[in-house]
């Protein structure tokens, strides 16, 4: 069999890049785990551990179908289950090419193209586990993801990268600031919002901080996700594109780095100290912010990106706390919110060929507003769809089996009610609770 050696290289550069963000779920776990406390530890990694393998089932039984399956513009039709369609239907050839100009990578094998996809699916679901943690079942966490990876994500999905009706509109997202963190975010506010907060989060008015356990474990988290982004980004050109791949990387980079020093100063500022967890999350804003608009944007507009972003994440954590939307992590704060910022970024500051690709210009540049209405057209239809559907998703789980666990096992932690186990066992744990 000869294989043309382009092919041969986008398909090692592809599966490469894959696995960088496959390495993410280490990330998550890293980071939620040592943002919650240590009663809830078992409880978190074993969520963002499983929570791939239900990913992984979910969008190959029908997930992978409704986003890429021949279908309208809203749903993938043909070829549903298994990843039954054929290998060039409809994104996976011609309608990527044609959002991102010579960008194709329909030489790729369709399993290739599958696990990129799918990795994508499950950081989208495993967005949700952060912001509902120390108190959700884990039946409820496990069957919500099901959800989420069969039906929220891949129709989303189909909408921006499936050649679906967004796509048509002239949104763009190239590497998911909407399509994987929104939607993330979306669900999980939902969630947040059917769960409600932590025992003691909000009480007699006051909102009483319920430090982490482990910053050690969290800060080794974040490191790993700032560097499994080197694929999420870059991996997302779908071609060794040497010029795009680097513009990509350095985009990234740049963008966390503007992320870090404006959250932290930000912070510093409001409340007197620079929080470690507030420049954690800094940089993940950062780096959720620049995913939309990375092959769009130049290296200078991608600092501006992120010193907006860092700033953005600390005033949306104090916001959402002040709603009293309890969210342990910061999820809402730094996927949903700088998901929504990313994706109108390229309204604002795309410019048109600055990779190869071909999006026209944002308002900055003499784009008018048609980029920027497609960009706010998906960012509400999106949200208003997410929202609705996971919020129906959450309370038919808790009409029929309940989504929040007992009084008595949130105080003493989901660790032993939950699994019968410890992370730390053998060690004694003080609490004023």
């Amino acid at each position: 069999m000869n294989i043309e050696p382009k092919v041969m290289i986008d398909t090692v550069w592809v599966l490469i890049t894959a696995m960088l963000v496959f390495f993410m779920n280490l990330g998550f776990g890293a980071v939620e785990s040592g943002f919650a406390r240590a009663k809830n530890c078992v409880n978190i990694m074993s969520k963002n551990f499983i929570v791939f393998a239900v990913s992984s089932l979910g969008f190959l039984i029908i997930g992978w179908g409704l986003m890429f399956g021949d279908g309208n513009g809203f749903l993938g039709l043909n070829g549903l289950f298994f990843a039954g369609g054929a290998d060039n239907s409809p994104a996976v050839g011609e309608a990527y090419k044609g959002v991102y100009s010579a960008i194709s990578w329909t030489g790729v094998p369709l399993w290739a193209k599958f696990f990129f996809q799918l990795v994508f699916c499950g950081t989208a679901a495993t967005i949700v586990s952060g912001a509902v943690a120390e108190r959700i079942k884990y039946i409820s966490f496990i069957l919500f993801t099901f959800v989420m990876t069969m039906v929220i994500y891949p129709v989303v999905g189909h909408w921006i990268w499936g050649g679906g009706w967004l796509a048509k509109l002239g949104m763009f997202d190239f590497a998911g600031s909407t399509v994987v963190h929104s939607v993330g975010g979306w669900a999980a506010l939902a969630g947040v919002i059917m769960l409600g907060p932590r025992i003691g989060k909000y009480d007699n008015g006051h909102i009483k901080a319920i430090p982490g356990h482990n910053l050690s474990l969290a800060t080794i988290g974040t490191f790993v996700l700032w560097f499994g982004w080197f694929g999420f980004n870059p991996g997302s050109t779908m071609a060794a594109d040497p010029g795009a791949i680097a513009h990509v990387a350095v985009t990234t980079n740049m963008a966390a780095a503007a992320a870090i020093m404006s959250a932290t100063i930000t912070c510093w500022l409001i409340m007197g100290k620079p929080d470690l967890g507030m420049t954690l999350n800094g940089c993940l804003a950062g780096l959720v912010a620049i995913t939309a608009p990375c092959a769009f944007v130049s290296v200078g507009v991608s600092l501006l990106i992120g010193l907006i972003a860092g700033v953005l994440v600390v005033l949306a954590v104090m916001m959402f706390d002040r709603l009293r939307l309890d969210d342990p992590v910061g999820a809402l704060s730094v996927h949903l919110v700088n998901g929504i910022f990313g994706t109108i970024c390229i309204g604002l500051f795309a410019k048109d060929g600055i990779t190869g690709t071909a999006t026209g210009n944002g308002l900055f540049y003499g784009g008018g507003f048609k980029l920027l209405g497609a960009q706010l057209a998906g960012v509400v239809t999106v949200g208003l769809f997410v929202f609705i559907v996971a919020i129906v998703a959450w309370a038919i789980l808790k009409a029929v089996m309940g989504i929040r666990v007992s009084r008595e096992e949130e105080l003493r932690g989901l660790d032993i009610g939950e699994h019968g186990n410890e992370a730390y066992a053998g060690f004694q744990v003080f609490t004023t609770e």
